[in-house]
């Protein structure tokens, strides 16, 4: 886990909508700027850390701390708010979901931060489907939302996707899957959440071979971008310093709680929408600009027309990155030109929805 400086917000015993609670919950954060400026909620993605999300912050960026006060809040289960491998002993996680991570950050934002009013919810990956949540759990609380690179529900085939990354990963343990949507394994012993070294090295790697296929494009790796972009040697050089690399990084009980998040995720999954897809959507109140990759395989750009064709009239807008890094093109920060491409759209955004007028640094 990084050993990055970030704050925890003490949540106590943290209801969720299973039914189930985190017993002394936490919420891990780190902020920038001044609180006194218009406050932008940037969640993380699937297994990143907090640092993960600073390459869109900075002095030359939109995101610009001298004009914007920041909060980053970490997912549930990504190792640095409660998860797995911070909890004092091994068994079950109670399951989560974007709702229950959504509702900690209003709580952390609200009674912590004492923030009446967002003036924007942005987010890459599942960083994404929690600014979507965002927009449909609190509508009146910000004036912007700008997903990129995910979906206000994962799809059937996205799914399939993450079965096949959570069977990947479990295979080493002698199990199958608790089946779409479920927390990872079917367990039957206490063994069942304890790993091995080997059963990390063997189950982590082997994660990281399969996602290596949906995180970039094929034309990603038809013109060797992994090479001339990324300075990796060759084809398994790459699956085996990036890919295999990043898998290593993480803790496999972290990743099923996380891929059981994703897996599940609904924005129409609450009280007030009952299941109804189209209603959820059109409940969004804060000007959303969508913005998914031409490439993405995870999240293709017909998924996104859907979603604003569900909102209100005048209230979401749709930009594709027209770009071949897949996922990739929305985080984090290696693709130079989707990066600056992402900035600028911000810019205009913001700029074109001023809101009272609290955006300095377009004025």
């Amino acid at each position: 886990m990084s050993q990055e400086q970030y704050k925890i917000y003490k949540l106590g015993d943290w209801e969720l909508q299973s039914g189930e609670k985190i017993t002394d919950c936490h919420i891990a954060y780190k902020t920038f700027g001044d609180p006194k400026s218009p406050a932008i909620v940037y969640p993380t993605w699937f297994s990143g850390m907090i640092s993960d999300n600073v390459w869109l912050i900075g002095e030359d960026k939109f995101l610009n701390p001298a004009n914007f006060f920041i909060i980053i809040p970490a997912l549930f289960g990504a190792g640095q708010s409660s998860s797995p491998s911070n909890r004092p002993s091994a068994g079950p996680f109670p399951k989560v979901s974007f709702y229950d991570n959504v509702r900690a950050q209003y709580e952390l934002v609200t009674q912590h931060l004492g923030i009446k009013h967002l003036r924007a919810v942005v987010g890459w990956s599942m960083g994404g489907a929690q600014t979507f949540q965002w927009a449909t759990q609190y509508p009146d609380f910000m004036d912007i939302v700008v997903p990129f690179c995910a979906s206000a529900k994962t799809s059937p085939h996205n799914q399939v996707f993450i079965e096949g990354v959570k069977t990947s990963l479990i295979a080493v343990k002698k199990s199958r899957s608790a089946g779409t949507g479920n927390i990872g394994l079917d367990r039957e012993t206490a063994e069942a959440y304890t790993w091995t070294a080997e059963e990390k090295d063997v189950g982590l790697k082997a994660m990281g071979r399969v996602y290596a296929g949906w995180g970039f494009s094929q034309a990603f790796y038809r013109h060797r971008l992994y090479e001339t972009e990324l300075k990796f040697k060759d084809l398994e050089d790459f699956m085996v310093n990036f890919w295999e690399k990043w898998a290593c990084s993480k803790e496999p009980e972290n990743l099923l709680v996380l891929l059981q998040t994703w897996q599940n995720g609904d924005v129409s999954q609450q009280e007030l929408y009952s299941g109804d897809f189209e209603k959820a959507m059109a409940s969004i109140k804060a000007k959303a600009l969508v913005l998914p990759s031409k490439t993405d395989l995870y999240f293709p750009p017909e998924d996104s027309e859907y979603e604003v064709a569900c909102m209100k009239p005048g209230i979401g807008t749709l930009g594709v990155f027209p770009s071949i890094w897949g996922h990739w093109a929305g985080g984090p920060g290696n693709s130079k030109d989707d990066v600056k491409w992402l900035d600028n759209k911000l810019a205009q955004f913001f700029a074109d929805n001023k809101g009272d007028g609290v955006d300095s640094l377009t004025q």
